[in-house]
């Protein structure tokens, strides 16, 4: 069966197109020379076969110019899902995506290094944290993270902690109090803080988890998301450290701030 139609691709009520980021290589104005789409997948979704071609042709249409798309993915399995080339219909036209993963990066073992390089050695870690260079590794970027601390220490450590393992993240707080870093995230300093006085246990609860809010508004905000002011209280007055982390993992793939809360 088959049908002859005229479509005029317009609709009074559009369905939004997000993407997480897009970055723009030449000058604004005297037109750019390419454009990249990066997509955040913390898990395979099989509805970005459809999305992930419509971000590219938008943005195509709009600067006129050729685009690429990047999707950066927690571990190499869904990196595999998500590079499954999309087979559009017409003879010819297939998508490949390009993906990364932490274990496409070499185990960051030199502190000097990390230092100078704070972002790739946090991107690392979780793939070797568990390996033979462990400890090596944990020690770079807990070194690393201490550099960063004025400007994104926190949202780097929080985000180690809701990725490495439980044994990688006990070897991280062994390190982090051994060397005596002054981190200003709530994840060091609640492990910091463990055998002074068990009356400020609440306190440290609260703390952690006015850590885990800010850093999930901090995500939001990077990736363009609007927080309304009656979401934003209810993220602020949570104090289920545990509600709040899956927050946190839920808005890296999010399109739009009414899925964070369902």
């Amino acid at each position: 069966m088959s049908s002859l139609n005229s479509e005029s691709f317009t609709e009074t009520n559009p369905a939004e197109l997000r993407c997480d980021a897009t970055v723009m290589l030449g000058e604004q104005g005297k037109g750019f020379a390419h454009g990249i789409i990066v997509e955040s997948q913390m898990r395979y979704d099989n509805h970005k076969a459809f999305s992930w071609p419509a971000y590219l042709a938008l943005l195509r249409l709009r600067h006129e110019c050729p685009v690429t798309l990047l999707v950066m993915c927690p571990d190499q399995k869904t990196a595999r899902a998500c590079a499954a080339p999309i087979r559009m219909g017409h003879p010819g036209w297939l998508l490949k995506p390009l993906t990364f993963h932490p274990g496409l990066i070499p185990p960051i073992t030199d502190i000097d290094q990390a230092c100078r390089l704070p972002e790739l050695a946090v991107l690392s870690t979780p793939a070797y944290a568990d390996g033979p260079h462990g400890e090596d590794v944990l020690a770079s970027v807990a070194a690393a993270i201490e550099v960063a601390a004025r400007d994104k220490g926190n949202v780097y450590s929080e985000y180690l902690e809701g990725v490495l393992s439980e044994t990688a993240r006990k070897l991280l707080e062994e390190i982090v109090k051994t060397a005596g870093y002054t981190w200003q995230s709530d994840f060091a300093k609640s492990h910091i803080a463990q055998g002074k006085a068990e009356g400020r246990a609440e306190g440290r609860a609260e703390g952690r988890a006015e850590g885990e809010a800010d850093a999930l508004l901090v995500v939001l905000e990077a990736r363009g998301i609007a927080v309304p002011h009656d979401v934003r209280e209810r993220v602020m007055g949570c104090t289920d450290v545990e509600q709040l982390k899956g927050w946190l993992k839920r808005a890296v793939v999010i399109d739009n701030v009414e899925e964070l809360l369902d």
